[in-house]
């Protein structure tokens, strides 16, 4: 009777510990407002992790944003600093792999002609004059930027501003998830302002599905409707991120009254032409996406997608075009997923 009693003791201690174990591995739900938008986090771990996730979101933005006037980029943008940190430089060397991918396309030193055209903090509420495109073209060009041994940056000129808003979106939910990888959690999703990291599966222990928005062009305005639901992954084992960017919000009309979109071809200091209103990337890292989904707005459709292909496996994109009839038109990359 002893042993019977024993032995169910042991019984009923082990069915209370993995009873234990299962009710902390609950997935858990993140959310709220960061960086003039929204995200959403959801994780299987066993303890909330919501101070170390705002944690992470407190450090990018005191390391990126240039809309924080006391984070190191805008110390470094004004002139008072050259020191870097190990956030910038990440994000840096990226910024230069993804400008040499696009042919230059893609580059965060762009700002000065972002707010010549009124997409930025400065507006004059006119076209400029090519002298003014000349001008503040000759301050772009992250190319010619340096990081020394030291861990100080050399700007291409002592006016050249760095702006990498374009990927630092992307790079904030790289760390959230690193964070959430190194405290065990193997099973996430991670999104901020629609950019997204995801690794093992869902509540449902299935494989992450997300859906597409799809923008809608007509003569008058732009809609929204659902364009697809993809898996990104490839194994559940494996983290994939997916990337959007889109011209179709941010647009102002010309005193000839042609519309012009806020991505700003870097090489001629205009306005890109470009048929695409929308473009999401699939990459292993959530910035490079962020990164080459900018990319992709700013080059001819063609050009986008073999630079997409070229990159190799784990990357891919899906770029929307008009089409008639306040339509969409779908241009998959080779490796893009199947839709639904």
């Amino acid at each position: 009777m002893r042993n019977f009693s024993f032995s169910a003791a042991i019984l009923l201690l082990l069915s209370l510990i993995w009873g234990g174990c299962s009710r902390q591995a609950e997935y858990q739900v993140s959310e709220g407002g960061v960086w003039n938008t929204t995200f959403r986090i959801v994780y299987r771990c066993n303890r909330p992790l919501g101070d170390s996730i705002r944690a992470v979101m407190k450090q990018v933005e005191m390391s990126l944003s240039p809309f924080n006037d006391s984070s190191a980029i805008s110390r470094i943008n004004r002139g008072e600093t050259t020191m870097t940190d190990s956030l910038i430089r990440r994000v840096f060397i990226m910024s230069q792999k993804i400008n040499t991918a696009s042919g230059g396309m893609f580059d965060p030193t762009v700002s000065p002609l972002v707010d010549l055209w009124g997409f930025g903090w400065k507006n004059t509420g006119r076209e400029p004059q090519q002298a003014e495109i000349d001008s503040a073209a000759s301050l772009v060009g992250i190319g010619s930027c340096r990081l020394l041994p030291d861990g100080t940056i050399a700007k291409k000129h002592t006016a050249t501003q760095f702006n990498f808003s374009a990927i630092t979106k992307g790079y904030g939910v790289d760390l959230v998830a690193e964070m959430l990888h190194r405290n065990g959690c193997s099973d996430y999703l991670v999104e901020i302002g629609g950019e997204i990291a995801m690794r093992g599966t869902n509540p449902r222990g299935e494989a992450w599905r997300i859906m597409i928005d799809a923008p809608v062009s007509n003569d008058t305005s732009v809609t929204h409707s659902r364009m697809a639901v993809i898996s990104p992954q490839n194994t559940t084992a494996e983290t994939a991120s997916v990337a959007t960017s889109g011209n179709y919000r941010n647009f102002r009309v010309t005193q000839a009254g042609e519309r012009v979109w806020h991505t700003i071809d870097p090489r001629t200091g205009r306005p890109a032409t470009s048929e695409a209103l929308s473009a999401t990337v699939i990459a292993p890292s959530c910035a490079i996406a962020d990164a080459l989904a900018t990319a992709c707005m700013a080059m001819p459709l063609t050009q986008a997608t073999e630079m997409i292909d070229s990159l190799g496996n784990g990357y891919s994109c899906l770029i929307v075009t008009s089409g008639p009839d306040s339509t969409y038109i779908l241009h998959p990359s080779t490796r893009f997923p199947a839709t639904n």
